[in-house]
């Protein structure tokens, strides 16, 4: 389960971020995640939870935002959102496309108290 290594991965950069006298505790870390990004969602949520035990975002509320997949279009040059890596452009059909997105996964932003 690489969601696993994804969390920890996350608590690293959450822990540097909340390692400040005046942050008791982080209450919700948003992190956008691309359509493409090979992500399980259920799966980083319970990875979420072993996770950050023992950590100032021991409990916190982890909100995914998604994001499109996107295209550019070598047929009529238009950047795209896409449903699937290999799916037609939706403007003109054709085939010939560059994914331009969709494959990240980052920390949006974090709330803390």
């Amino acid at each position: 389960m690489h969601e696993m290594a994804l969390c920890e991965g996350i608590r690293r950069v959450v822990d540097r971020a909340a390692n400040r006298p005046d942050v008791t505790r982080v209450t919700r870390v948003r992190l956008e995640i691309g359509q493409f990004a090979g992500v399980e969602k259920a799966a980083l949520s319970f990875a979420w939870e072993v996770v950050m035990r023992g950590s100032k975002a021991e409990g916190a509320d982890l909100v995914m935002i998604d994001l499109p997949g996107k295209a550019l279009c070598y047929d009529c040059m238009e950047e795209v959102e896409i449903p699937e890596r290999l799916s037609p452009c939706p403007r003109c059909g054709g085939g010939k496309l560059l994914p331009q997105g969709g494959d990240q996964m980052q920390i949006k932003d974090m709330e803390v108290l």
